[in-house]
């Protein structure tokens, strides 16, 4: 027979007490089975029976009001490692029970039969042992099964799952997709988020209130909804995102993380970060007369935005048309179907299915409209739009495929250090648990994961797709850089300083010869870059190439190779692996040409 055990619930209830009667029970006794069931023990007919020990402590609900606890023992407890000593204290017991065992009563029709005290009373005032009601009938073969064990199994199995994060099963089940929003300053990206967030009760009420209310007294009124994303003092004074703003959402079917992108040319880079992590892009546009131009036109960064995630490999993109209630603009279909017309052709130039990959969403944010639902006077003000609310139409979009079985590739965003040093990024391919061992590279130092946590939500596991943050061990912050990878010991990601690389020029007023300097951005890494030499050039329409070209220029296709003027980059050529084998070129804060990686030069 199993050892009975005390039930945790009993220790919860009366933690005080028991902890008074453990110190003064003798140890020895911890080794002994209760078992409530057997014979009582008679001084003098069963010697070799060992005494009867009740329980450290005594459950709240058999104590009736008024009761009197039975005595403790005042048996001292042996001292470690005498085995003379325990067994002198079992001698002790076995002659004197009645200082070990519980105070007990005399029956007048039967003086040799003990009982135990009171302090085992039930509310009615039988006499009934605690563990009764949970000892199971005997068996066949005239055996007790002990259920202790299993409830205990119970218990701690409960207690497990309450220390999980709150619906993490649920997390786990759901699709995991990052949006990025981007287009042109002040086009309303911030506060679409904040809207969004609200609707799916992301923001609570009272939450918003209090935004409202410190917008109101900075005469920033309608800025309130972009606070939810726009955390520090610099970002809310001036009205800008300046950092890529992280928050989630959930609907019935997919998890939702939203990375939203700065819109001001100074701040593109960061942009490129955000792009570097999404699965679909909302190209938010004004239509308010005058700020669609403004961001149209050709150094608005409406078109950088669309092309530069076009170039990260964002194949979906949705287009909001933002402030549709604007009294320039009251829900005017000419004015949606102008802005419309105008973007379609620079998309299509970008290389995007504008049939089946690109869709035109009217909404406001500050209202809400087609958000969430439709506004409330659709019916009189937008009778001309019949499609679907912008979180209906995400919802419903297909799958995405990812590379789940694939070696990790974490390209590291951001660290900080918090107990501990912790790493940001997005699982480009594999799983993640805890207690994996990566190597960081091009550094190639070893690390452990100690904790995951997505979108906030702690967690053992994290897929592909997820943006999470590690906890690493045996790896300090000055470790770590952006740029940096996070890969599968027996499979690590390449890395060099010279590549050769297929461009195109997409902007630039002369010609760009060998020997010229760029910033290069791959992923999450940001490094300054050489063209070594010109190889080829690549005719548009033949695909012929004409190889060493003097020079190259503005919409001209190349194949050049690269030279980084310090350190290593991780990367992977186009073919093996394309979301790390992309790059852009930018140089006076504009984007020169963007390409893909050919070959790498060990």
């Amino acid at each position: 027979m199993a050892d009975s055990t005390i039930p945790d619930s009993w220790d919860s209830e009366e933690t005080g007490a028991s902890d008074s009667k453990q110190q003064s029970k003798p140890s020895s006794f911890a080794s002994l089975s209760f078992n409530p069931s057997a014979a009582v023990f008679v001084p003098g007919k069963n010697v070799h029976a060992a005494p009867f020990v009740p329980p450290s402590s005594t459950p709240a609900s058999f104590k009736s009001q008024g009761q009197v606890e039975a005595p403790t023992t005042t048996v001292a407890a042996p001292s470690s490692g005498s085995t003379m000593a325990k067994d002198e204290e079992l001698d002790e017991s076995n002659a004197a029970p009645a200082e070990s065992t519980p105070a007990v009563e005399t029956d007048a029709s039967n003086a040799e039969t003990t009982e135990p005290s009171d302090e085992w009373a039930t509310d009615d005032g039988k006499k009934d042992s605690p563990l009764k009601s949970k000892t199971p009938e005997p068996t066949a073969e005239g055996t007790v099964e002990d259920a202790d064990d299993t409830d205990q199994v119970e218990a701690h199995q409960v207690a497990k799952i309450k220390a999980k994060p709150k619906d993490l099963t649920a997390q786990l089940k759901k699709e995991h997709v990052n949006i990025v929003f981007i287009g042109h300053v002040d086009a309303g990206k911030s506060t679409i988020c904040g809207r969004v967030l609200q609707v799916t009760g992301m923001v609570d009420k009272r939450t918003l209130e209090k935004y409202e209310k410190e917008a109101k007294e900075k005469n920033r009124e309608t800025w309130y909804l972009s606070w939810a994303l726009d955390t520090n003092t610099e970002e809310r004074d001036k009205g800008k995102t300046v950092e890529v703003g992280r928050a989630y959402f959930e609907t019935e079917k997919r998890h939702f993380t939203i990375l939203d992108a700065p819109g001001h040319n100074s701040f593109v880079p960061n942009m490129i970060g955000g792009a570097a992590q999404a699965d679909i892009a909302v190209l938010v546009i004004s239509a308010r007369k005058g700020e669609f131009e403004t961001g149209f036109e050709r150094r608005g960064q409406t078109r950088e935005h669309a092309m530069l995630v076009k170039t990260a490999g964002v194949k979906r993109l949705v287009v909001l048309i933002n402030k549709m209630d604007d009294p320039t603009v009251k829900w005017n279909k000419l004015r949606f179907d102008e802005c419309k017309d105008k973007l379609l052709p620079y998309l299509k130039k970008l290389g995007y299915n504008v049939k089946q990959d690109v869709t035109f969403i009217p909404c406001s944010g500050l209202t809400g409209a087609y958000i969430k639902d439709p506004p409330a006077d659709a019916a009189t003000v937008c009778t001309w739009y019949k499609g679907p609310s912008f979180l209906d139409y995400i919802e419903d979009l297909p799958s995405f495929s990812r590379q789940s079985e694939g070696p990790v590739r974490i390209p590291v965003v951001d660290k900080y250090k918090d107990m501990g040093t912790i790493a940001l990024g997005k699982v480009e391919s594999g799983q993640v648990y805890l207690g994996q061992r990566l190597i960081l590279m091009p550094n190639k130092r070893e690390c452990e994961v100690m904790g995951i946590w997505s979108d906030e939500i702690e967690t053992e596991l994290a897929n592909t797709g997820e943006n999470v943050k590690l906890k690493l061990k045996n790896t300090e912050e000055e470790d770590i850089q952006g740029g940096f990878v996070l890969c599968s010991p027996e499979s690590l990601v390449r890395t060099t300083h010279v590549f050769d690389a297929q461009v195109v020029i997409l902007e630039h007023k002369s010609i760009i010869c060998a020997g010229y300097s760029a910033i290069l951005h791959m992923h999450t890494c940001s490094e300054e870059v050489t063209l070594k030499s010109l190889i080829a050039l690549i005719d548009k329409k033949t695909g012929e190439k004409s190889k060493s070209p003097r020079f190259i220029k503005q919409d001209q296709i190349a194949i050049v190779r690269i030279e980084l003027l310090g350190g290593l980059v991780c990367l992977e050529t186009y073919k093996d692996f394309p979301q790390m084998g992309r790059f852009t070129l930018r140089d006076e804060g504009k984007t020169i040409a963007v390409g893909k990686v050919l070959k790498i030069i060990d």
